[in-house]
């Protein structure tokens, strides 16, 4: 399969790199369920503009691109941006989405995620010339020295990821997956017991790397 990398003008065989995001963990698919598509535009609309974009294409590296993202990953994100009963925290903490997934029911959750789903994503692009080499060899072989299992494994050689098991990576903006995979390494993101042991293991320029070259990805 040919990989084309796209270049901007300015400046992970298991388990590997996530909205998101936009780099996460294979997560388990509950089944069938019915979602309705306007009422998932009409959520995306006014809950998720702001910072995603109406039509889940971030304005700005801060916030993923949700558009073209597999639904069940989506929906996993917003249900781990919940505290659960009992529990001290949310699976994954941010005071900004807790507040916004607090407010949207079961279905909520399953439409907004299907309609942000069937968008057309507006890639970004690779920008740092100087490490897509590495990132290019990290994401289809890994780093065997550190046990790091190529990205490709689990998220498919292009980024397409597989759906109910692992997210996109193509075309996401390299400063998100570079902050996620950090997160990942820190413990502040500890939804992804996978993805935090990978990234324990990856320094800070081969985070940048990977995240470059995935950005560039189609």
């Amino acid at each position: 399969m040919k990989v084309s990398v796209h270049f901007g003008s300015g400046p992970l065989r298991a388990a590997a790199l996530a909205l998101s995001l936009v780099a996460a963990p294979a997560f388990a698919q509950s089944g069938p369920a019915k979602t309705d598509l306007a009422k998932g535009q009409e959520i995306a609309s006014q809950t998720c503009v702001a910072c995603h974009g109406a039509d889940g294409n971030s304005p700005t590296p801060a916030n993923p691109k949700l558009a073209a993202q597999h639904a069940d990953y989506l929906y996993k994100q917003l249900v781990d941006f919940k505290t659960k009963e009992g529990a001290k925290e949310a699976a994954r903490v941010s005071a900004v989405m807790a507040g916004f997934a607090a407010g949207l029911s079961e279905a909520d959750m399953r439409n907004v995620a299907a309609f942000l789903s069937r968008q057309k994503l507006q890639p970004a692009v690779a920008a740092d010339k100087g490490v897509i080499e590495l990132g290019q060899k990290i994401y289809r072989a890994g780093i065997a020295s550190k046990n790091v299992p190529a990205c490709a494994g689990c998220h498919s050689p292009n980024g397409a990821g597989m759906p109910a098991q692992y997210p996109r990576l193509a075309g996401q903006f390299a400063e998100y997956t570079d902050s996620q995979l950090v997160a990942f390494r820190q413990g502040a993101r500890k939804n992804s017991p996978e993805m935090t042991g990978i990234a324990a293991r990856m320094s800070d320029v081969e985070i940048r790397a990977v995240s470059e070259y995935i950005a560039g990805l189609r």
